[in-house]
């Protein structure tokens, strides 16, 4: 964060990661999010991650397919509505 960028790209940022240090890093980017005001855009298959974000796309072939946005969902209802939005996405 040197640079102070206006956006951040991960691409499975937590994909190689235990559990504690994905938690870690989701909490670092989730204070840069907030503190600094820097865009975080993450591409992931991993729902646990994407419950830190406050909009997901869901993306098949090449298409958006469904959106979300967490509101004012608390992160473990936003994690559980993402969990039932991927059974209906993946029909």
């Amino acid at each position: 964060m040197v640079h102070e960028p206006s956006i951040v790209f991960g691409d499975e940022p937590t994909g190689a990661l235990d559990s504690k240090s994905a938690r870690a890093l989701m909490d670092t980017l989730t204070k840069i999010n907030r503190e600094d005001e820097v865009s975080i855009l993450l591409v992931t298959h991993d729902p646990f991650s994407a419950s830190f974000c406050d909009r997901i796309l869901f993306i098949k072939d090449g298409e958006i397919g469904q959106e979300l946005k967490k509101e004012d969902s608390s992160r473990a209802e936003y994690y559980q509505e993402i969990l039932d939005s991927l059974g209906t996405f993946a029909e």
